[in-house]
Formats: structure tokens, sequence, C-alpha cells
């Protein structure tokens, strides 16, 4: 049986050897930057890389056209290594996804070699819209990570250290339209119905409800439509909103609170109000602490450095949490050392092209295979995790 020194040592090999390739990739989906499931540049990239590197690879499975599941290997215990690859409306890839990506063909290109003799299977699984679409939702819903033993992933963040724990909050994303009757605003104002007032009231109630919120609780959102001119009595109204909460059984309840809200400006002001869904809910995060651990100690044999540190821990939403309850799963922050740019401000879209983003993919695709090496290699994890005994 081969050693994990030794194993380690050929997925270094390949990653060093495709270095060139893993960063080219980053950039090429950094400079061009797809919204949530619109991500056909990326998809087709990710699949072809994969393929010319001996994959198989499912293209638009589970009934998404940019998403993709790419298989190596034939072991009784089956690794997902995540890919994402969206960007933000403006900003572009202020997330670093582009990173993400290159880092998941990098571990499946590091590990290629040595599936056999590691008596796994690898899937590269291409997971689009994390940025409020919930691609992995629907994805593991529709069988997309079945028979999967655990799933990881690593993603960018602002410091200049690493973590393995953070916050997850569980989000709910939602549009809302308020329905009223438009007239003129000085001539006959009182034949219209205010879609626009139903919205405000609404707004106003929500931030009255904000004292009465538990810790974790949250509401943010944004006006998309409050009217077409000033003379004119709105008779739409509608808006983007995300409810937060620790968890997706205290969601539950927010939301329904939040509702209220809104059925509150319909009430006050005789508008209709639809409520959409904008994706499935994401839910809180369940760290597997063994893999977290391992993956650790290997990102620290490269130099990384960690501060795990509870009172500094950034607080975030991912799809991915929804993953992490229904098998182990590891969703480790690489610091890029973007400060004072923060995620999801411009100055992240920079940094996430730079010589430390670059590093990080890199440094993402060895901690991830070496971590992958190192579960397959011990006895007891793997009895554990085999799933197909179990079928």
């Amino acid at each position: 049986m081969i050693t994990a020194t030794t194993a380690k040592d050929v997925a270094s090999h390949q990653v060093e050897q495709y270095s060139k390739k893993l960063i080219d990739i980053s950039h090429s989906i950094h400079d061009h930057p797809e919204l949530g499931f619109q991500e056909r540049y990326a998809a087709e990239l990710l699949e072809a890389t994969l393929t010319e590197n001996g994959f198989t690879v499912e293209e638009g499975c589970c009934g998404i056209p940019t998403a993709f599941r790419a298989r190596m290997g034939q072991g009784k215990v089956a690794f997902a290594v995540c890919a994402e690859y969206d960007a933000l409306p403006e900003v572009g890839h202020a997330c670093g996804h582009n990173i993400i990506a290159a880092t998941a063909v990098g571990t499946g290109i590091a590990l290629a070699p040595l599936l056999d003799e590691l008596d796994i299977e690898l899937l590269i699984i291409g997971t689009p819209a994390e940025e409020g679409g919930g691609g992995k939702i629907t994805m593991l819903d529709r069988g997309g990570f079945a028979g999967v033993s655990a799933a990881m992933m690593v993603h960018p963040w602002s410091s200049a250290t690493d973590r393995t724990d953070f916050t997850c909050l569980a989000v709910s994303n939602f549009e809302v339209v308020f329905s009223g009757k438009q007239a003129h605003a000085s001539a006959n104002p009182e034949e219209g119905i205010n879609a626009g007032d139903a919205l405000c009231i609404a707004q106003v109630a929500i931030g009255l409800l904000r004292q009465h919120l538990r810790p974790g609780e949250q509401v943010h959102g944004i006006v998309t439509n409050g009217g077409e001119a000033p003379n004119i009595i709105p008779g739409h109204a509608s808006g983007h909103f995300m409810i937060r909460a620790r968890t997706i059984e205290e969601l539950t309840n927010l939301e329904m609170r939040i509702h209220r809200c809104f059925e509150a400006g319909a009430v006050a002001t005789g508008s209709q109000l639809e409520i959409a869904k904008l994706s499935p809910n994401y839910s809180q995060f369940k760290v597997d602490e063994e893999m977290a651990r391992v993956y650790r100690a290997n990102a620290e044999a490269l130099g990384r450095v960690f501060d795990d540190d509870p009172t500094t821990a950034p607080s975030f939403s991912t799809d991915m949490a929804n993953v992490s309850l229904a098998l182990p799963s590891i969703h480790p922050l690489m610091g890029i050392s973007s400060l004072p740019a923060l995620n999801h401000q411009p100055g992240f879209t920079e940094a996430s092209s730079s010589k430390l983003a670059d590093k990080a993919v890199l440094d993402g695709a060895k901690a991830m295979a070496w971590t992958i090496i190192d579960l397959s290699l011990d006895p007891e994890w793997r009895v554990s995790h085999a799933l197909r005994d179990q079928e």
C-alpha cells in the first residue's frame, strides 16, 4: 500500500506541474464574471479541463445547465470537492469563487494518479449559484451528492490568516411585490392605492421589530421598484430581502414574523401582496471536526497560518451548509490579505486575482488533496465512511 508521504509527494508534484494552468483558470474565470445559473463560460472551462485529465464529466447534471459532476476512481469511499464559480452583480468575483473553482480542479488533478492505490472515488462537483440561488441545495435534493462519503471546499476571505471555524447563519432569500392602483398624485390621489406606501410601512414595521430580534437574527433588503414618477401614485412596488437566523428552525419562525410586516403594509394600504422565494432556504453549517483537524494540519504543513479565535469568527451564509447537514463536510477559509477590503466589496475583486490569491489556489488544492489522502489511508475512517458497503 502506498504511504501518505509518497502520495502527498505525488499530489504536490501534480499541482506544481499544473500550477500555471490552475492559475490561468482562476484568472480566466475572474475576467469573465457570470451570475448564478448563467456560468456557461466557467462551467465549460472546468468541464474541459477535467475531461482532458481523465475524468468522466456529466454536464448539466441534476437538471441545471451549468452544474456538472466529474468522476474518477472506483473505490468504496467517495470524496466530493465542490467548485463554485458564480459572481456578484456589479462587483464581479468579489467573493473569490474563481479561486474556489481552480482549487477544486487542482485537487482533482493532484489525486488523479493516486485513486486506484487509495481505493477511492473522487468527484469534482460544479455547483452553480451559491450567491443566493442555492445551487447545491437543488443538487442535493436531486441526488447530486448521493453515494458521497464526505465533501469539502475552500473559500477565500479578507484576513491574512486561515480558519476552519466560522459563524454560518441560515438564510431565506425572497422577493416581495405589492400591487395597488395608479392615479395622478395631484389631481386625484384619492383614486389611487399606493403600493410604495405599502412597502414603506413594511420596512418601518421591520425596523421596529429589530428591537426584539434574538442574537444572530437579521433582516436586510433593497427596494427594486418604488414607482414610476413622483406625480404618479405607485401602482407597483417591489423589494429583494434576506432573513438570517442561527438555525433553519429559528429561521422558519423569524420568516413568519417578517412576512407579517409585509402583510401589514398590504392591509394598511389596500394593496395586494405576493412573496416569492428566490432560492431554497440555506441552513446552519455543521463542521466535521475530524476532517477539519486533518485539513488544518495539512495546511499548516504547507506554511498556512490559522487563527480560530471565536471572538473574531466571520459571519456569512452558504448553501454548502445544507450539504454539511447531509454528510460530513468542511469549508475552511483561506486568507488572501485583502484588508481593508472585505468580501463582496470591489477591493476584494482585485485581491481575488492577486499573487496571494494565486498562492491560495495552489495551497488549497494541495491541502485538500493531502486531507483526502490522510482520510483514505485511515482504516477506522474508511470503515465508518464506506457508504457503498451499506447499500
